[in-house]
């Protein structure tokens, strides 16, 4: 039983690959949560995941593990040109499915999974953790309180070497299978940039969308290393700007997200946390500059600090996950609506063939 006197949640967990670290511990550590199962198709990384998390069994075969583990939920972590068939499965047999992003190849494969879950009276949740990261919470609450006004850009960038040499996704032996996405290797990105763009601008409508994917690195591995997109269109408060730009090429690694608005702006970086606000305070138009400069001077150096102890503590970018999944976890418990609506996830899926459908069209 939970604290709340629920009965916890039985659930099983399909494919012990990397990702399936941070999924099994939360479900190890939670009170909403018995682990019932873990399925890989090796024995080896099943077996080895279950004694290491203590899950009731390890299986082989999905089918098995749902008959005999009967799970109330089962998070789908295996490459995503397998997500639709194993959501699928689930689905079908009543089960709650929380899956990897990326979900679905497009948006229109998602709404037919949506569909399904809507059809047998259960959820599809898409994995949207980083909305749940500190820095993103604390971003918002500086947004809706109007501390820089009506938000009218969202910049959001990322560097990862994704080519260098021990990259999961430069292995030409052994080819990751995000290479067979839509958008290639930054198909495992850019869905965090769609549902962050999508929050922060205020489920912003996008009239204009102009992106060029490029493949600066070259070969035949590698279909894109190289976006620089931006979006054109309208919020509740007028017109709004995006820019989304992904790079393999610059250091260091970042995932910076910038929100400018009328009154000014707030900036923080999902892979070194902190927070910058700048906007007017007191002392005058000419002097804001300067106390800006100060102000966050301090808040720096306090983030610096606030860093250090972070990475003590092993509370890095991934922290939003586990808060993600204990919202979720409560939201079945209680028969509510789960924090990642269906409506959101069509809206990033959506925002997502609308930039390859930009290169497409060039």
């Amino acid at each position: 039983m939970t604290s709340s006197g629920l009965p916890a949640l039985r659930s099983a967990v399909i494919g012990a690959g990397a990702i399936s670290l941070q999924h099994l511990d939360f479900l190890r550590s939670s009170s909403r949560s018995r682990l019932v199962g873990i399925c890989d198709l090796s024995p080896v990384s099943s077996g080895i995941a279950a004694r290491r998390f203590d899950a009731e069994d390890s299986f082989t075969d999905v089918a098995t593990m749902l008959e005999q583990a009967r799970p109330d939920v089962v998070h789908v972590l295996t490459p995503p040109n397998t997500h639709g068939f194993l959501a699928t499965m689930c689905l079908e047999r009543g089960v709650h499915v929380i899956c990897e992003k990326p979900m679905s190849p497009t948006s229109s494969e998602a709404a037919e999974l949506l569909a399904v879950a809507a059809k047998h009276g259960v959820h599809l949740v898409e994995n949207h953790n980083y909305r749940f990261n500190d820095e993103i919470l604390e971003l918002q609450k500086v947004v809706a309180a109007g501390t820089i006004g009506d938000v009218h850009e969202v910049d959001i960038r990322m560097a990862l070497p994704i080519r260098d040499e021990g990259s999961r996704f430069a292995d030409e032996n052994l080819p990751n299978p995000i290479h067979d996405m839509p958008a290639g290797v930054i198909h495992d990105f850019i869905t965090h940039f769609a549902y962050l763009m999508n929050t922060l601008s205020g489920e912003a409508t996008y009239e204009r969308v102009a992106a060029v994917w490029s493949n600066h690195g070259g070969g035949d591995l590698f279909r894109f290393d190289d976006l620089d997109a931006l979006l054109v269109g309208h919020n509740a408060t007028g017109p709004f700007h995006g820019r989304l730009r992904f790079s393999c090429s610059t250091k260091p690694d970042l995932f910076s997200v910038v929100v400018r608005g009328s009154g000014g702006q707030a900036a923080t970086d999902l892979f070194h946390p902190f927070l910058e606000v700048v906007g007017p305070r007191p002392g005058g138009e000419q002097l804001t500059p300067i106390v800006n400069h100060i102000v966050n001077g301090t808040k720096l150096a306090r983030s610096g600090f606030k860093n250090f102890g972070q990475k003590l503590l092993q509370h890095g970018p991934y922290h939003g996950l586990a808060k993600f999944l204990d919202d979720t976890y409560a939201a079945f418990q209680n028969g509510q609506a789960p924090p990642v609506s269906p409506a959101q996830i069509l809206a990033a899926a959506q925002l997502v063939d609308q930039l390859l459908e930009a290169e497409a069209s060039r």
